[in-house]
């Protein structure tokens, strides 16, 4: 980075922290908007480039999924020592692959919330080191505004409004999408994420962590009407979800076949439990999209990479002339790319965090890392 571009950035960023924001031309200084992003709240250290929020030029991430098998699910303190171990190491990769400097750059992102603690802190620690060293503005992004950007990436054509079903490990929410970065939540898991169940129910029937892709490989042997599982529903709120029903079914089905001594099927219980899972995710969001009127359902999430679901919400749209879209895989789970295309959007906005911005692990959808509703 030369010494003039360095000093004019300092300069502008000395401009922001004391006035607080950044001025309308400092945002439209340059027709295209190049991000580094980062994002480290569970097990991946990922790090992305990306133009003007929907062009990728880089997208890597580095699983620490063989590590966490060992144990049958996330450890919090080993995620975060691997953060901290690959980070530097994966930012320097996403900007060789991108064929751009720091000199290239007009902001940095980083997941803030919600996730792992540890992990959300070694991430955002890193970013505010690379935009206090290079003069560049700061952007918290919500984790769950990052999977539901994934759907821009994949579809340069989408645009808000739209309802979205995000499902993954930790998460499980119906929202309308109401504007970029302005979202409506409709409902949300009242206990277990979908992605949780499928991890849990893995275990009992022997398959192992990660959940979700072995028992969607699992299911595809097996008969999903073999065994009559419960579909959770919310006394009172139709959209809301509960899946810890169904996991308690699952695992008293379990205990009364060992009881009578019965051979228990895994390929026909992994069946059975994910059609039950997939139709109440799929019910919902079609009931919902009826309700507000959308014509475009999206899914977001680590979950919406299974197969299952994926067909059957794509088949229930074209029932019902509703156009579906949902991101390939590597758009699917925790990756950079998704931060890079939320926080373009805020960028466009003029926000921007402090130094002081801090991990919020807790965050929901609709709370804003700026001080406003996020749908506001």
């Amino acid at each position: 980075m030369t010494t003039d571009v360095l000093k004019e950035r300092h300069r502008r960023w000395e401009v922001r922290q004391r006035t607080g924001a950044r001025k309308e031309t400092d945002m439209l200084i340059q027709k295209d908007v190049v991000i580094l992003s980062i994002e480290s709240s569970c097990d991946e250290t990922a790090a992305a480039v990306t133009v003007n929020g929907r062009q990728v030029l880089s997208n890597e991430i580095s699983s620490q999924i063989d590590i966490h098998t060992l144990y049958g699910g996330v450890v919090p303190e080993i995620a975060s020592r691997k953060h901290i171990e690959r980070m530097n190491q994966v930012i320097r990769e996403a900007m060789r692959t991108a064929g751009k400097t720091f000199c290239d750059l007009d902001a940095v992102a980083v997941t803030a919330g919600p996730g792992l603690v540890g992990a959300l802190l070694t991430g955002i620690s890193e970013a505010k080191a690379v935009a206090f060293a290079s003069g560049l503005p700061l952007i918290g992004v919500h984790h769950i505004e990052g999977h539901i950007s994934a759907n821009y990436i994949a579809d340069k054509t989408l645009e808000p409004p739209f309802a979205c079903l995000v499902v993954s490990g930790g998460h499980t929410n119906l929202v309308r999408v109401k504007g970029y970065g302005e979202y409506e939540l409709l409902g949300t898991t009242r206990d277990d994420a979908a992605g949780e169940a499928f991890d849990k129910v893995a275990r009992a029937i022997g398959l192992g962590y990660p959940g979700g892709p072995k028992i969607d490989r699992a299911a595809k042997d097996g008969n999903p009407e073999a065994i009559r599982f419960p579909r959770g529903k919310v006394e009172g709120s139709e959209f809301d979800f509960s899946f810890s029903g169904i996991k308690s079914s699952v695992l008293n089905y379990l205990n009364t076949c060992d009881m009578k001594g019965e051979k228990v099927d895994v390929n026909d219980v992994a069946a059975s439990f994910q059609e039950a899972v997939v139709d109440v995710l799929v019910d919902h969001t079609m009931a919902a999209a009826r309700l507000c009127g959308l014509d475009r359902i999206a899914l977001a999430g680590g979950v919406a990479s299974n197969s299952a679901l994926r067909g059957r919400m794509k088949a229930a749209c074209e029932r019902e002339n509703i156009a579906f879209f949902c991101p390939p895989p590597v758009l699917c789970t925790d990756n950079a790319a998704m931060i890079g295309c939320a926080a373009y959007y805020e960028f466009l906005k003029g926000r921007e965090s402090g130094l002081d911005l801090n991990a919020v692990p807790g965050l929901k959808l609709g709370e804003s890392l700026y001080g406003t509703e996020a749908g506001a």
